[in-house]
């Protein structure tokens, strides 16, 4: 079987295309590997909602760098406050921004 000029253009064409999504999706996953600050908000304050009721809360919009000891990730910083014992007490967290686990709370 011989290939002529339209063939090999279309081959050519295909062949480009797919190099192109390729490159597009590689993109898109790559920009996705972290997981949003409200998802990770909203899974601390679920948490939390099981011992009682969540008086405020924030995050950190943007990840930044962590390091403990010789591990280092991209985290998001963040914090709540509840009621305990009729005062208001406050939380800061720090989580993984991949995974979204809690690497570390602090009691204020």
């Amino acid at each position: 079987m011989e290939l002529n000029i339209k063939d090999y253009q279309q081959l050519s064409l295909l062949s480009l295309l797919s190099i192109l999504f390729g490159f597009f999706m590689g993109k898109s996953a790559f920009n996705r590997q972290y997981m949003t600050p409200n998802a990770i908000l909203n899974s601390v304050k679920q948490a939390f909602r099981k011992e009682s009721t969540i008086e405020g809360s924030w995050i950190d919009e943007h990840p930044h760098k962590h390091a403990q000891f010789a591990i280092h990730t991209m985290v998001y910083s963040g914090g709540l406050s509840r009621m305990e014992d009729h005062k208001l007490v406050s939380y800061e967290f720090i989580a993984d921004a991949k995974t979204g686990s809690i690497l570390k709370m602090n009691r204020l």
